[in-house]
């Protein structure tokens, strides 16, 4: 549902942004394997069908790819754009995705912001806070069950000899 709060997203909402999404710009990429941002990006290449897009003005390359400057500066509209920024940048974050055209404002884990989340909300995009885009795609594709556990497709049980 365009312009819901992410507090109102159904899981099933969530799911239909994940399964139509078809360009992510990861907005606050890092070349840092320790970070996040990293993590969350090499499954989006490695797992997913979606065009990847990083984007750091510090950085030239991630992951082999090249990294660009600003949301404006991509070669494509990205359908999402998944937000690895401070809280405190929330705001500008939402305000250079709006006027990109992209439609779908994603917050990482541990990010949220009531007043940025209803503006985006206000402006016509789907909104999604304090969720992880890499744990999402995993629990729609059949890697995590519906309530966040794992499925079992790797466990720890002894297999029957």
């Amino acid at each position: 549902m365009t312009g819901t709060p992410a507090a109102n997203l159904s899981i099933g909402e969530r799911a239909r942004i994940v399964r139509e999404t078809r360009s992510v710009a990861v907005l606050g990429a890092s070349a840092n394997p320790a970070r996040a941002s990293y993590f969350v990006s090499t499954y989006l290449l490695a797992s997913t069908n979606y065009d990847v897009y990083f984007v750091n003005p510090t950085a030239s390359e991630i992951l082999g790819r090249p990294v660009y400057p600003s949301l404006d500066a991509l070669p494509v509209v990205p359908d999402l754009v998944d937000v690895f920024r401070r809280a405190s940048e929330l705001d500008e974050a939402l305000t250079d995705t709006i006027q990109v055209g992209a439609r779908t404002f994603w917050l990482q884990l541990g990010l949220t912001d009531a007043a940025v989340e209803a503006r985006a909300a206000e402006a016509g995009l789907q909104v999604v806070a304090d969720r992880c885009l890499k744990i999402e795609h995993a629990r729609f594709a059949g890697g995590l069950h519906l309530a966040g556990f794992d499925t079992g497709v790797i466990d720890s049980r002894r297999s029957a000899r």
